[in-house]
C-alpha cells in the first residue's frame, strides 16, 4: 500500500499494470488495494496540478486572517463564506495568531485589491486581513514522504 501511494503521488496517471509493474505485484491484487486505498480516503482524489501562469493567476497572496469573535457560529459562517471564493486555492485554521492563513491566486495586483475589498474583507468576522505577496514558490506541490511501517 505504502509504495502505491508513493508510486502514485509521483505519476497519477499510471495504468493498474504500470502500478502493479511499479510495486512488484499482479495486476488483480495492485487493482484490490488501489480500490481499497480510495474507499478508505487515503487516496482522495486524481487531478491534474495546473500552473496558475499558465491560466492567468500568476498573482499570488499569503494573507492571514484574524478573527474578531471566534465562537462557532461565526467561525462556520466564515468557513461556509470562505469556501464559495474561487479565488481561494488553499486555506487553513491555526492555533495561534493569525487565525486562518489563505492562499489566494489572481491576474494582478488590481485584481488582488478588488478581492481583497469587495469579499475578503466583507467575510463574517473578520477583524484584521495582512497580505503577503509571493516572490516565488520554492518548494510546491511535494509529495508527502510515504514512512515505511
Amino acid at each position: 500500500d505504502r509504495k502505491i501511494l508513493a508510486e502514485l503521488q509521483a505519476a497519477g496517471r499510471l495504468t493498474v499494470t504500470e502500478l502493479a509493474q511499479r510495486v512488484s505485484l499482479s495486476v488483480a491484487p495492485c487493482h484490490r488495494r488501489l480500490r481499497e486505498l480510495e474507499r478508505s480516503g487515503a487516496i482522495r482524489g486524481y487531478r491534474a496540478v495546473i500552473d496558475p501562469a499558465a491560466i492567468g493567476l500568476g498573482f499570488e497572496v499569503l494573507v492571514h486572517v484574524t478573527m474578531e469573535r471566534e465562537d462557532a457560529a461565526t467561525i462556520a459562517s466564515f468557513e461556509r463564506s470562505l469556501a464559495e471564493v474561487p479565488e481561494i486555492h488553499h486555506a487553513e485554521r491555526l492555533f495561534g495568531d493569525p487565525d486562518y492563513l489563505i492562499r489566494v491566486a489572481t491576474a494582478d495586483l488590481a485584481a488582488y485589491q478588488a478581492l481583497r475589498d469587495e469579499k475578503l474583507a466583507t467575510l463574517p468576522g473578520v477583524q484584521r486581513l495582512t497580505s503577503t505577496i509571493v516572490m516565488k514558490r520554492v518548494v510546491d506541490n511535494r509529495p508527502f514522504p510515504v514512512p515505511a511501517p
